[in-house]
This record gives structure tokens, C-alpha cells and sequence, in this order.
């Protein structure tokens, strides 16, 4: 107990190092796998957890880089693409959150240091290429996803987190046909 309080505690106060790698060691530490979550749920084995940190990190990220191409994107449709990337990652990270509740799993509180990079780099971007990175990234970001999740339907064993992957997979997948389509018109 005493160790998982000081990660709990270090987790806080070193957010802006790596914030998902805090929640992977809270949990590991927790041992999710044996033992029974204060709620009275049992809670998930480590691979489970270690996909919940990874797909809310993701999503955060994809919620950062989405309010920065909301405002500097040139283009309509790509503007209309990060808003929906808000949205959707917005409301799929408040479900994923839930069920971590739910099943005691420590979550990341704000992206990892290489997604902070990116939005970083996204923020400072002043170039008229900006709308050009920021699909690449889009594209490279819902590839990663949708493997991400399609092997998490495969190997999650516990059904509730395995539920939200189901539902969640075909946003991920309409959101990579919906960017690789911008990028094919903008060539």
C-alpha cells in the first residue's frame, strides 16, 4: 500500500515528465491481477491495464492536436475533421475513464513526453504546411489505433473493456478512411 501511495504521489507531481508512464508503474504495482478493486469489481490482469493507459493516452493526444488544428488548420475540412477528433476522443476518453474507475486502473494525466512533442510541434507550426502535418500525423496516429484496438478485441480478457474496444473500433476505422481521404484530395 505504501508503494502504490507514493506513485499515486509521484504521478501528481510529475505530470508534466510522463505521466503515462506514472499510471503503467501505479498499476503494475497494484498487481490488478490477484486482487480485488476497492469498488468491490475485480479488477483487470496488467495487459489489460497497460492497454487502457495506452488508449487514453492516445486519446488525449488526439483531443490536443484536434483543439490546435481547430484554430490553425487552413483548410475547412480539416478544420471540421479536428473538431470531430475533439468530440469523439473527448467522449470515447470519458467512457474509457469510467471503466478504469470501475476496475482501479491509474490513468496517464496528460499525454506521455512524445505526444506533448508533437502537439508542441503542431503549436508552433507557422508554416502553410501545417494542415499537410497535421494529416500525416492524423494518419499515422489512427493507423497505430486501429491496431491498437483491433488486437485489444482479440486479447482483452476482461469483457467490459473488451465491450468499449468493440464499440469504439469503428470510429477509430471511419476516422482513418475519413483523413486518408483529405490527404488523397489534397495531393
Amino acid at each position: 500500500m505504501i508503494a502504490i501511495t507514493v506513485l499515486a504521489f509521484q504521478a501528481c507531481n510529475n505530470g508534466a515528465k510522463d505521466s503515462k508512464a506514472d499510471a503503467d508503474s501505479i498499476n503494475a504495482a497494484k498487481d490488478t491481477s490477484t486482487k480485488i478493486a476497492p469498488t468491490g469489481q475485480i479488477a483487470v490482469d496488467k495487459d489489460d491495464a497497460k492497454f487502457v493507459v495506452t488508449a487514453a493516452n492516445d486519446g488525449m493526444a488526439e483531443v490536443d492536436a484536434g483543439k490546435i488544428a481547430e484554430e490553425k488548420a487552413h483548410s475547412s475540412g480539416i478544420k471540421k475533421f479536428a473538431a470531430m477528433m475533439v468530440a469523439d476522443h473527448s467522449k470515447a476518453g470519458d467512457e474509457l475513464a469510467a471503466i478504469a474507475k470501475i476496475k482501479n486502473i491509474a490513468l496517464p494525466l496528460a499525454p506521455d513526453a512524445d505526444a506533448q512533442k508533437m502537439a508542441d510541434k503542431l503549436a508552433k507550426d507557422q508554416r502553410k504546411d501545417f494542415d499537410k502535418d497535421y494529416v500525416n500525423m492524423m494518419v499515422d496516429g489512427h493507423e497505430k489505433a486501429v491496431k491498437l484496438f483491433t488486437d485489444a478485441s482479440q486479447n482483452l480478457k476482461d469483457p467490459d473493456l473488451k465491450a468499449f474496444v468493440i464499440k469504439t473500433l469503428p470510429t477509430l476505422k471511419m476516422h482513418l478512411e475519413s483523413i486518408k481521404a483529405i490527404k488523397a484530395n489534397m495531393k
